[in-house]
C-alpha cells in the first residue's frame, strides 16, 4: 500500500540507495516461488530498515516474522561485529529458502533462525535487545509487545510494521475484523506507554519507531 502519489513515491525510491545484489536475488526468487510475495519488505523499506540498524549499531536484534529473510538481511547490515540477530517464523516451509540466503550473506555466522510460535520461543532467548522488528500476525502484536518490552535495553528501538493496515485504521471498524481491532489498540498503546517515545511513519503500510526511555 502506497500512501503517496505514484510519481512522488517513484521519485523517493529513485533517490534512495538501491538494494544490494543478494537482496535483488532473494526478492526475485520470492516472487517466483513463494505465495503472497507482497509480504516482502521490498527495496525501499529494506533500505529504511538498514539505515535505522546502521544508526543504532545493535549488538542484539530480534525479528518476529522472518518470511523469506529479506528484512533480516537488511537489519543485519547494521549489526555490531560481534552482534547477533535472532529471527523467528512459524512457516517451516520457508526455512530452507531463508537459510540459503543467510548462508550466502556476510552475516551467516550472526543470524540465528527459529521456526515455531514466537510467543513460545521469545521467552527462551536469554538476551536483552537493542533492536526489535515486529512483522508477523497482527492479532498477536500486543502479545509480542508484552513479551519484548522487558527484554529491551535502555535506548533500544522497537520497529512495528503494517501499522496503517492499508488505511483500515482510519475506517469504520468491522466488528469481525480482529486484526484491525488489535492494531488500533496496539498503536494507542505504543503512543501512550510512558516507557516509550513513539513516531509513526507513513512509509509503505506504516512503520512505527518506538524508543525505550
Amino acid at each position: 500500500m502506497h500512501f503517496l502519489p505514484e510519481n512522488i513515491d517513484s521519485y523517493v525510491v529513485n533517490h534512495s540507495q538501491q538494494e544490494p545484489k543478494i537482496l535483488q536475488e532473494l526478492s526475485r526468487e520470492t516472487w517466483q516461488k513463494v505465495l503472497n510475495p507482497r509480504m516482502l519488505s521490498g527495496g525501499f523499506q529494506g533500505r529504511v530498515l538498514s539505515m535505522i540498524s546502521k544508526l543504532i549499531q545493535p549488538k542484539s536484534i530480534l525479528e518476529i516474522g522472518t518470511y523469506t529473510g529479506y528484512s533480516a538481511l537488511c537489519l543485519a547490515e547494521g549489526l555490531a561485529d560481534d552482534g547477533e540477530l535472532y529471527t523467528i517464523d512459524k512457516n517451516e516451509e520457508l526455512e530452507e529458502l531463508q537459510y540459503k540466503y543467510f548462508q550466502k550473506s556476510d552475516y551467516k555466522n550472526q543470524i540465528k533462525q527459529f521456526v515455531g510460535n514466537a510467543i513460545d520461543i521469545i521467552p527462551t532467548i536469554d538476551k536483552k535487545f537493542d533492536l526489535v522488528f515486529i512483522d508477523a500476525d497482527k492479532s498477536n502484536y500486543l502479545n509480542y509487545f508484552d513479551l519484548i518490552i522487558e527484554k529491551m535495553n535502555k535506548g533500544g528501538v522497537i520497529l512495528s510494521d503494517n501499522v496503517l493496515w492499508s488505511g483500515k485504521v482510519v475506517e469504520v471498524l468491522n466488528s469481525k475484523d480482529n486484526d484491525t481491532k488489535v492494531l488500533l489498540e496496539y498503536n494507542k498503546r505504543l503512543n501512550e506507554d510512558a516507557r516509550l517515545e513513539t513516531v509513526l511513519l507513513p512509509i509503505r503500510d506504516g512503520l512505527t519507531i518506538s524508543r525505550v526511555k
